[in-house]
């Protein structure tokens, strides 16, 4: 009897190993018919709309890519811009079903208030825009220094972390937005402005009268994974957004873009026709179409045509690789295997 109750037991068990269990909110979106994504307010590179009103950036892509793994069309998404205050309540209370707005991924982020991170997507490092007529060439040179930051942010915390452990006497000026805080330092209330170093090359390209006049200082004295997320306790979704984005690095590593996508269905490599649907199967496990990551590559592209559009090479912000290259490359971009 008791080796009858363990094959049952067992049997039951694989049965049930390759089922996909339905989620909330994946069932929500799918009846939707539209992925409602929390986005920046508006942050050139990351997420922000141009002048016709379409959202443009390395986070927005994230939701163009969910949106094309579940509907086969990356369009399917409403775009909610959300302030540093707003965007984790936004999240939990179920107003969007992901956040993708260059959010650094911590422990207490996770760990008790509910949010559940998926994958970085950019890796960064908080750092200081200065004037060039300041004259100053390291941010330990920055004593007595008044320096702008957006209060309620990981980045007010480490800058005072910094000031103390170097011995340097900074005065934060603390601003709610960062717009706000943008703006006051270009007007010249600050003699310095801290954030990631994405974010100040962003202001640097965009908001400065001539960009010439500013640089970054080298340091970075943090580490700052800016990551997607979403609620705990849906797996499925979770899942969807995860391998999403794993999509697009996958493709990267293997040479897959979008234009050349469909010649690729044609490989004999069994890791890219898993990846491409050609073997199917792959779609099953996440409750999407084996088509999945096709739509992905051929509409939003790998994660390579991201980054040099929004933030690399073909952009204002010029962003060398870096980290964010693939870790065959000497980053630390590294797609899980779609097996």
């Amino acid at each position: 009897m008791k080796g009858l109750l363990c094959a049952t037991v067992v049997t039951a068990l694989m049965g049930g190993a390759g089922a996909v269990q339905a989620g909330q909110t994946f069932d929500a979106v799918k009846a939707r018919g539209q992925v409602v994504c929390g986005v920046h307010t508006g942050l050139g590179g990351f997420g922000a709309p141009d002048q016709k009103g379409n959202w443009a950036g390395i986070d927005v892509d994230v939701c163009r890519a969910v949106a094309a793994a579940m509907f086969g069309d990356a369009t399917k998404v409403r775009y909610v811009p959300l302030s540093v205050q707003r965007r984790l309540p936004a999240l939990l209370s179920g107003e969007v079903d992901l956040l993708s707005r260059n959010t650094t991924w911590t422990l207490t982020r996770e760990g008790p208030n509910g949010q559940l991170f998926t994958a970085v997507n950019f890796y960064d490092g908080q750092g200081f825009l200065v004037a060039k007529k300041l004259g100053v060439k390291s941010a330990k040179e920055l004593n007595g220094a008044t320096v702008c930051v957006q209060t309620g942010t990981t980045t007010e915390m480490n800058l005072a972390d910094f000031a103390r452990a170097n011995k340097i006497d900074i005065k934060p000026v603390t601003i709610d937005s960062f717009e706000e805080a943008a703006s006051t330092f270009v007007s010249g209330r600050c003699d310095a402005m801290t954030s990631d170093g994405s974010q100040l090359a962003a202001i640097r390209a965009n908001q400065t009268p001539n960009p010439d006049d500013y640089v970054v200082l080298p340091e970075r004295i943090s580490k700052e994974p800016l990551a997607t997320s979403v609620r705990q306790g849906d797996d499925q979704w979770y899942n969807l957004v995860k391998w999403s984005f794993e999509a697009m690095v996958d493709a990267e590593e293997h040479g897959i873009t979008s234009s050349n996508v469909d010649a690729q269905l044609k490989s004999n490599d069994p890791n890219v026709q898993r990846l491409l649907g050609v073997t199917p199967g792959m779609g099953d496990s996440l409750g999407v179409g084996d088509k999945w990551a096709y739509a992905i590559i051929k509409q939003v592209g790998n994660y390579g045509e991201s980054y040099d559009r929004n933030v690399g090479k073909d952009s204002k912000l010029k962003l060398e690789r870096g980290l964010n290259d693939l870790w065959t490359r000497g980053g630390l971009m590294y797609a899980m295997p779609i097996r």
